[in-house]
């Protein structure tokens, strides 16, 4: 199942984010992932394990358990690379070992001090606070990410973290319009203005932490998952189904596409089994209804600063 983007790629609705995943554990994970069915991989330079994404993906190619045109594969330029948009780009293709993107996005709409290309940080100034690159527009930044088009090393590129007021100004000065815009939405920060105005538009949206971060955003940030709510306990009890695999089906049918992040590979079937079943319409409403506008990935831990306030 796919969502055809505005300028008619098919991109798979299900994807496998690798984000916090060990590195010892991409190969296989990536893998078996393939021989379940994902076609749909989300990647990006600062979670610092593309290279092993690029060896599991050469092996799958090489075996023959899948061709390099039946996968959709994305991956980001980090905000300390704004002003090294065609070198950071070649060198998440190389650690890739691809010829192409499927995918680019701005990953953050922040330029930071640049430290050299591939070496994705976040700098602190002296008071603590991320140290922000004032020199460089995200107009410059997209008008760089619209020559990788032209020149054939990415498919379509898009914005990540983007409301709608930064994502209504890339509408205005691109050339290449953004096709996809990738958020935190879930059932507890549905964030249904900024996902209705970039669908208005052709933007599509893919959903980053579509299950509000389980454990793995409870460690790090202190935040409580949408898992656990009766409403969709409830509703796994009545499907037959579990309450990620609702949530999951949720963002699905409000027309999002949905990248799970898992290290386990029950989990990463389980995520998958979302085609075989619909949610009611009255079911789909009450999940609408327990929108907490709570938002559980919060890097102003580590940047010193709210770039969201």
């Amino acid at each position: 199942m796919a969502i055809t983007l505005n300028n008619g790629f098919q991109m798979p609705v299900m994807g496998l984010g690798v984000w916090r995943m060990e590195k010892h554990l991409v190969r296989d994970l990536i893998i078996n992932a393939i021989k379940i069915g994902y076609r749909h991989f989300d990647c990006a330079a600062d979670y610092k394990n593309e290279a092993e994404v690029g060896e599991a993906l050469a092996e799958a190619f090489k075996s023959g358990l899948v061709k390099r045109e039946e996968l959709f594969i994305t991956t980001k330029l980090w905000n300390s690379d704004h002003g090294h948009v065609l070198g950071a780009c070649k060198d998440s293709l190389k650690k890739l070992q691809l010829d192409y993107l499927d995918l680019y996005l701005v990953h953050f709409p922040v330029a930071v001090k640049h430290t050299g290309v591939g070496n994705t940080s976040s700098e602190l100034a002296e008071d603590g606070v991320l140290d922000i690159d004032t020199t460089i527009s995200l107009e410059t930044t997209w008008h760089a990410m619209e020559d990788l088009v032209s020149n054939g090393l990415v498919r379509s590129i898009g914005i990540s973290n983007y409301d709608i007021f930064l994502t209504r100004d890339c509408l205005a000065y691109s050339k290449v319009k953004p096709a996809v815009n990738q958020i935190e939405t879930h059932p507890y920060f549905q964030r249904e203005s900024l996902v209705k105005f970039c669908q208005k538009h052709g933007i599509c949206v893919t959903a980053h932490t579509p299950l509000g971060g389980a454990a793995a955003n409870h460690e790090w940030f202190g935040t409580v998952s949408c898992l656990e709510d009766p409403i969709l306990q409830g509703l796994a009890k009545k499907y037959g189904k579990s309450a990620a695999q609702i949530a999951l089906k949720w963002g699905i049918q409000r027309k999002t596409v949905v990248i799970p992040k898992t290290s386990k590979p029950e989990r990463l079937e389980e995520n998958f089994q979302v085609f075989d079943f619909e949610l009611a319409k009255e079911d789909m409403d009450l999940i609408n209804g327990i929108d907490r506008k709570y938002r559980t990935n919060q890097p102003a831990k580590f940047w010193g600063i709210d770039l969201y306030a």
